[in-house]
This record gives C-alpha cells, structure tokens and sequence, in this order.
C-alpha cells in the first residue's frame, strides 16, 4: 500500500503514518514545506473523496489554513493532529513538559545525563515513559519499547540507533522549533570555536547570558533572513536551559551552533 492509499482510511497504524511522513517529508528535513505541504494537502483531498469519506473536522481546518499558503511550514505533530492513527502516542508530546522550546531544552538536559550530545535507546526509554506518565499514559513496557522503536525509526535521520538534539527536537511544533532556524546558521568547527573565544570575552570557559546575549545579536544581525531579532529573548532562554547554573559550556553551545563534519 502507497502512502497515498493509507489517507483513505478512517484509522491508520503508527507504521503508516511514518510511512507517509517519510512520503511527503522528501527532503528529509524534518518537517512539510512548498510542494511537499501542498502535494499532501491534494492528496489527502483526493484520497478521502476517493473513499467516499469527507474531510474529517482537523483536516478541513488543516486543509484551510494551509492550502492556499505558499510558504506554510508544518512539523511531525502537527501531522500528527490531522491523521487519525490507532494509537496516536505522537500527540502524548504536547503535555505541559514540552510546550516551549526552553522546557524542552531543560527536559534534554535531564535526560541526556551522560552530556554525550545524543540520546541512546534506553535513555530514550526512559524520556518517553516520563512523559506519556506526564500524560496520564500508562503503558506496558512491551509497548513502551516499541514506541521507543517507532520514534527511532521516525527521527534518527542518520540511522546511527540514537538521537541528536535536532532529531528529537521534531516532537515540539514548528512554531516553538527555534533548532530549525538555527540549522542554517551553523559554523564548521574551527569558526565556532574561534567565536566561542571572541564572546567568552573573560577567558573563563564558559558563556554566560550577556555573554551570549552579544553573540546572538550578530548572529541575528548576520543572517536575518534565518534569525529574527525580535525572537532574541526566547532564543537566549531557550539555548541557556542548556546551561550549568548560568555557565554555557563549550560542547552544550556546540549543539545549537556547530555543525557535523563528515
């Protein structure tokens, strides 16, 4: 069965909605944009009449608030809000714990409690019990460890068994998902820690908010096409969660500003 196909239906499993995110999400870059978003949105038209279905309430104000926007931009909840699955776990994630991006960079901070930078399996576990708890979810732990399969599946881009900061961070909405905007914005590793030094203006290893509040001026003021000044207050609030009791290291900054090097 085709992605396509899979629209028609009343209910969808969690396997098919991965199949139909990783469908649509072609490029790969964690969310629907452009074509992507509305090739989905024609299809879904088209598959639901297909079936004699109507549009159900959440995907006619989907479709209205999306198709005839050029420039919408939506995330893997937000998809998960419009597909009704058997069991819809993905929507588990909007709890109380993940509704900034600074709550969600101090719930990294817990749970990546080795400071690896990633995520592995059984620390993923673990995130994803506490919050489905935080939901009022109670689940076996044979479950529990296939949805921990399942969000491997949907969010380790590179296969490697675990996830990165930017990997996990497609559970928040794209609104809040500062982390998409800052991907255009990375440094190679020598630039940025040539930046690190210029703004650790002190030489004592660590940012700290002024400190960091300077940096992300320039860097709004380089790329305002990526970063928006007036969003500086959330950026710094947000990417300071990631801090040692107001002390931003270098490997924490690093997750934000830094890109891979293959």
């Amino acid at each position: 069965m085709t992605a396509e196909t899979h629209l028609q239906g009343v209910e969808i499993s969690a396997a098919q909605f991965f199949e139909i995110w990783h469908h649509y999400d072609s490029d790969g870059n964690g969310f629907m944009d452009g074509k992507e978003l509305q090739n989905f949105i024609q299809e879904l038209q088209q598959a639901r009449k297909k079936a004699g279905l109507d549009l159900t309430p959440e995907m006619k104000a989907f479709v209205d608030q999306y198709g005839k926007s050029t420039d919408g931009k939506i995330g893997i909840v937000e998809l998960a809000q419009v597909l009704p699955t058997e069991e819809n776990f993905l929507l588990f994630f909007r709890c109380q714990q993940l509704k900034s991006s600074e709550d969600f960079m101090q719930t990294w901070r817990k749970y990546d409690s080795d400071h690896s930078g990633f995520i592995d399996s059984e620390e993923l576990k673990s995130f994803l019990k506490d919050l489905l708890q935080k939901a009022n979810k109670q689940i076996e732990d044979s479950k529990l460890t296939e949805y921990t399969e399942i969000m491997l599946r949907m969010f380790d881009a590179n296969n490697d068994g675990k996830l990165e900061l930017t990997e996990l961070a497609r559970l928040l909405p794209v609104q809040e998902n500062f982390l998409i905007k800052f991907q255009g914005v990375k440094m190679c590793a020598k630039e940025f820690n040539n930046a690190f030094e210029m703004y650790d203006q002190d030489g004592n290893g660590y940012i700290d908010e002024n400190e960091l509040d300077a940096l992300l001026k320039d860097l709004c003021e380089k790329n305002k096409k990526e970063l928006d000044v007036t969003n500086l207050a959330t950026y710094k609030k947000s990417i300071m969660a990631l801090s040692d009791g107001g002390k931003l290291y270098r490997a924490e900054l690093a997750l934000i500003l830094c890109a891979e090097e293959n």
